[in-house]
């Protein structure tokens, strides 16, 4: 059991380890439920899991493997361009979502023109700057200064 520090509400978690486990183990186990919730809904949203419509068990492993292999590639390569390019100021950094705007507008101009891709990398900037200021300003109601 643990208690949520700002609302005071308790959570309950049921544990079950085949073999002995310690204290500290289970509590590690349970807090990474958390991380494991946001993978998922970004898989849901940012590389399809849940559009699926097969109906054996093979079929719905592949989607599932080949779903989960494309959000990786999204964090890979986010994360990748966070550390070669980090954000300008005034921008946010650079997201999955972003990543995937971005690959659908190369993909769907192929063969590619410099305009296309031009456009579709100004409309990045303009939205991650739009997005910059919003948190700002959310932050700023609250009181909370951002670094």
């Amino acid at each position: 059991m643990r208690r949520n520090l700002s609302t005071g509400q308790p959570a309950f978690y049921r544990c079950y380890a085949p073999t002995p486990t310690t204290l500290a183990r289970l509590i590690t186990v349970a807090g990474r439920r958390w991380t494991i919730e946001e993978s998922f809904q970004g898989g849901k949203g940012l590389a399809g899991l849940d559009e699926h419509q097969v109906r054996r068990w093979t079929p719905w492993r592949r989607w599932t493997l080949l779903a989960m292999l494309a959000h990786a590639l999204l964090a890979v390569i986010t994360a990748a361009e966070r550390d070669h390019q980090p954000a300008d100021a005034g921008l946010i950094d650079l997201t999955c979502a972003e990543v995937r705007r971005l690959l659908t507008a190369a993909l769907a101009t192929l063969p590619a023109p410099v305009d296309a891709l031009a456009q579709a990398a100004d409309w990045s900037r303009w939205r991650r700057g739009h997005q910059h200021r919003a948190r700002t300003c959310h932050y700023a109601r609250y009181g909370v200064r951002l670094s």
